[in-house]
């Protein structure tokens, strides 16, 4: 399947995996490049610029295809080496990145001079004209649906996609609440260039995070997940667990003084903790409302080949066969 999107990243499908903090290592890049997707290293999951560097060395290794590496800029007091990382990727010779959080304007001279390719991840059409202003070649529309920050207009894809469709001359692809070929057909239809799958995806073979967190993903459903941190303006789409229940506790109890001091305990520095020794009470981590759309944990190629050849189904049967003869 040609779109604009797989023109532009040099791969085989409309299909990427978005950054995942303790979740995209190098094993799931390279399958998702393998199968003819667009995986994608988390810097941020990296503490340094050399372990990164070592990180993208290590997916070369298992990979000859195109991957990318995605790079949040925090709002931060004490602010990553973004120089050390921007150069990593320059020199691991990555040519796709995803950025996320804050504006990546002053990054982009650097990385466009070493022709990488920079698709910026946006929760709302405004921020995706800045995106497409300051010269990102692509952005990833992230509706309300999304695991992780959705942002606090709470549009959903139905809405954001066609309305970004609309407004934006450089092609996106849709985030947030992809699953199948189903999620894939309805994002070409409704403006996009092909999708973006996070929570999907930790539900593999090759997801290098604990069996129960896979396990966790398929037992839940639509109605499983919470929004925390919407009074602090740092809305997160997490999974519900104890954990969530006492820091939507503490929301309820604090309102108006709550601070993020007192929910520490309940966010920071979890995701080792559930990822890698699957601790599942120790905190809140991003999960989307497509949970409720995964029933099974397959290796990324049987995913994959399964969404196209579903997506096929649905565009040439399906839909063809509505059309007036």
């Amino acid at each position: 399947m040609k779109t604009l999107i797989t023109e532009m990243f040099g791969i085989q499908h409309p299909i990427i995996q978005g950054g995942m903090h303790y979740v995209g290592f190098a094993e799931l890049a390279a399958a998702v490049s393998n199968a003819g997707g667009l995986g994608i290293i988390t810097g941020l999951t990296q503490r340094t610029p050399e372990a990164l560097a070592a990180e993208i060395a290590r997916c070369r290794t298992m990979t000859d295809k195109p991957f990318g590496v995605n790079l949040t800029f925090l709002p931060t007091v004490s602010s990553p080496d973004y120089p050390g990382y921007i150069k990593a990727i320059i020199d691991g010779g990555v040519k796709a990145v995803e950025t996320a959080g804050n504006n990546p304007q002053k990054w982009l001279p650097a990385l466009h001079e070493a022709g990488v390719k920079v698709i910026h991840k946006c929760t709302s059409v405004r921020h995706a004209l800045k995106a497409e202003a300051i010269g990102c070649d692509a952005v990833s529309v992230d509706g309300f649906e999304c695991g992780g920050h959705p942002g606090e207009d709470d549009i959903p894809n139905f809405i954001l996609l066609p309305r970004a469709a609309e407004s934006l001359k450089i092609p996106f692809v849709a985030s947030g609440g992809m699953a199948d070929g189903r999620s894939l057909v309805a994002a070409l239809a409704l403006g996009a260039e092909g999708i973006n799958m996070g929570t999907r995806f930790i539900a593999t073979q090759e997801a290098p995070v604990h069996e129960k967190v896979k396990q966790a993903i398929v037992d839940a459903s639509e109605l499983d997940t919470r929004l925390v941190m919407r009074p602090l303006r740092n809305t997160e789409r997490v999974l519900r667990n104890a954990a969530v229940d006492r820091l939507l506790e503490k929301e309820r109890t604090l309102g108006a003084n709550l601070k993020f001091e007192d929910i520490i305990d309940e966010v920071a520095g979890v995701y080792p903790r559930i990822m890698q020794n699957g601790d599942m009470e120790a905190g809140a981590w991003s999960c989307g409302m497509v949970a409720g759309l995964i029933h099974d944990i397959p290796t990324v190629k049987e995913l994959i080949d399964r969404i196209m050849a579903e997506a096929e189904g649905i565009i040439y049967r399906r839909l063809a066969g509505m059309g007036h003869s």
